[in-house]
């Protein structure tokens, strides 16, 4: 596949003459569903899957997750000031390596392992969580911004998989109280316009106003970001852009491979299976990632909870 393009600067527009409506720059999330959906996704996949145990076991804590953003407190409403100050900046206003992160974060941890710690998860799950649960909050802040910046330390790395998971939530549930209408697309079109963090995956829609719209998914906040289809998402070329998948699969994910940079990063095509879900899909998907950096490709970036866990 190879078309030429430049990235956009701005939210697209579409043609008067043809009625086509422009695709939104960028989709906030919505907490209410964002961890159920995965959570259902991965235990719809799991069946009969090579990895069964493993994506159960990240369903059940999706699930978890769906729990602490469905019971927690009220976020704090979003300095809206601040806000226009970043995008004027073009700089993301909850910027995930600069926010100064509200302590209802830990709240969210600490519902997050009650919901999933129910007496049947495997001994190593249950004895990192009763560690964890025994830190003090200034361990888990630098266990926090030991993830967020990507020093995790191997020893920490089982504890940090809850972490993360609760950083997630937090940052889903703050970027969804953000004023949509007043955000804008950063320069680095491969980075997350609300908090700057890398995609987990891209999802080329199956329906809808915009069939075959490609957006980004964020893998911290969650936000989907329009980005042109056809170039690549880390160097921004577009000359030697091909799709690679696993022959005789049903071709809902594939690895877009980019022969400048030689990255390559997931792409989930909803028309193949309109309950496709960027992170559930790109976890059941790891053979692929085998393939291709087997071929010499380097993933664009990964997905936090597939690199920890």
């Amino acid at each position: 596949m190879r078309q030429g393009g430049a990235a956009p600067t701005g939210k697209w527009t579409g043609s008067a003459l043809g009625g086509v409506k422009a695709p939104d720059a960028l989709i906030l999330p919505d907490p209410g569903r964002r961890f159920s959906d995965t959570a259902a996704r991965l235990e719809a996949l799991a069946a009969g899957h090579p990895m069964e145990d493993w994506l159960r076991f990240m369903s059940k804590l999706a699930h978890a997750q769906h729990g602490a953003a469905c019971e927690g407190a009220p976020v704090t409403e979003p300095d809206l000031s601040a806000v226009a100050q970043a995008v004027d900046a073009r700089m993301p206003p909850l910027a995930a390596d600069g926010h100064r992160r509200d302590p209802l974060w830990r709240e969210g941890l600490a519902r997050l392992l009650d919901r999933f710690d129910d007496g049947a998860s495997p001994p190593q799950a249950r004895a990192i969580i009763a560690q964890l649960r025994a830190r003090d909050a200034g361990v888990l802040e630098n266990l926090a911004d030991a993830f967020l910046h990507g020093s995790v330390d191997a020893t920490d790395a089982g504890a940090v998989l809850y972490v993360a998971a609760a950083l997630q939530v937090y940052f889903t549930r703050m970027v969804a109280a953000l004023p949509v209408a007043e955000l804008r697309l950063l320069p680095q079109r491969g980075l997350c316009p609300c908090c700057g963090s890398t995609p987990v995956a891209g999802l080329v829609t199956g329906a809808g106003q915009n069939p075959g719209a490609r957006y980004l998914y964020c893998s911290l906040c969650s936000t989907a970001w329009n980005h042109v289809r056809a170039v690549c998402i880390t160097c921004g070329e577009s000359r030697a852009i091909s799709l690679e998948g696993i022959e005789g699969d049903a071709g809902i994910v594939k690895a877009e491979t980019c022969g400048d940079c030689r990255t390559y990063a997931k792409m989930i095509y909803q028309a193949q299976d309109m309950k496709a879900d960027p992170v559930a899909d790109d976890l059941a998907s790891l053979g692929l990632d085998v393939l291709v950096a087997e071929a010499g490709w380097s993933r664009h970036a990964p997905n936090p909870l597939l690199l920890i866990g």
